[in-house]
């Protein structure tokens, strides 16, 4: 077995011995269920983690994590985890985080055939599509790119509005709440982009208006309704 593999369960072994140092209840806890406030959903990028970054505990953040941080509604393990973390688990944030020096969102500005990558790519070029005359007012090409890799953030965010369950459940409860981030890998930080998620979701319902909101409130205000 090569050395590098055999170091997952060394530092397994470690991390265990740590926690039952901090706390000997520790998996014990952990093995009475999850309760997260937080749905994250990031890029695979081995870079970007999800709860070392934000400073998270197992049990605090449930993650879905591909390529580019896309959430297309024909993939059905990105919809399946909205839907799950939204309806079961109930968390009241969702946040959509990229990262500059995305690999993805560089190659979907890359004019080049990437085979069976090409579908997924195609949801990242169509943001540059829809944001083309501001794009290609950047002359700086790294601007360009980070500028792209914000839009991406932004359009998946609006992705994530559309989807019934979101509106439902924020009719409920006001909650979720959607939003948008961009890790700095240069420096570490988070970056808010400030989206406008009441905005969105009013602007989007015109088009996008997936509930009927007195049968969802209804079903709220029925003493007998059991989510």
């Amino acid at each position: 077995m090569a050395r590098s593999y055999k170091n997952i369960f060394e530092n397994n072994q470690k991390w265990i011995e740590e926690k039952l140092g901090q706390d000997a209840d520790f998996f014990k806890k952990l093995a009475e269920g999850q309760a997260p406030e937080y749905l994250y959903i990031g890029c695979s990028d081995s870079r970007a983690t999800a709860e070392e970054l934000m400073g998270m505990k197992p049990g605090e953040v449930f993650v879905h994590r591909n390529i580019a941080n896309v959430v297309n509604t024909l993939d059905m393990s990105s919809t399946a985890v909205i839907q799950y973390a939204v309806q079961h688990l109930k968390v009241k944030h969702i946040i959509v985080c990229g990262h500059y020096g995305c690999g993805g969102v560089k190659a979907a500005m890359t004019p080049q055939d990437f085979g069976l990558m090409n579908p997924w790519l195609r949801t990242i070029r169509d943001v540059y599509r829809l944001h083309q005359a501001e794009l290609d007012e950047i002359k700086d090409e790294q601007k360009k790119y980070d500028r792209l890799i914000e839009l991406n953030v932004q359009e998946q965010c609006i992705n994530v509005i559309k989807m019934a369950v979101v509106q439902e459940r924020y009719i409920l409860d006001h909650y979720p709440i959607v939003h948008g981030l961009v890790f700095d890998l240069k420096t570490g930080k988070l970056i808010d982009l400030e989206i406008d998620f009441e905005k969105i979701l009013k602007d989007i319902q015109k088009v996008y208006d997936l509930t009927d909101s007195d049968w969802v409130m209804s079903r709220k205000n029925n003493k007998n309704f059991k989510d």
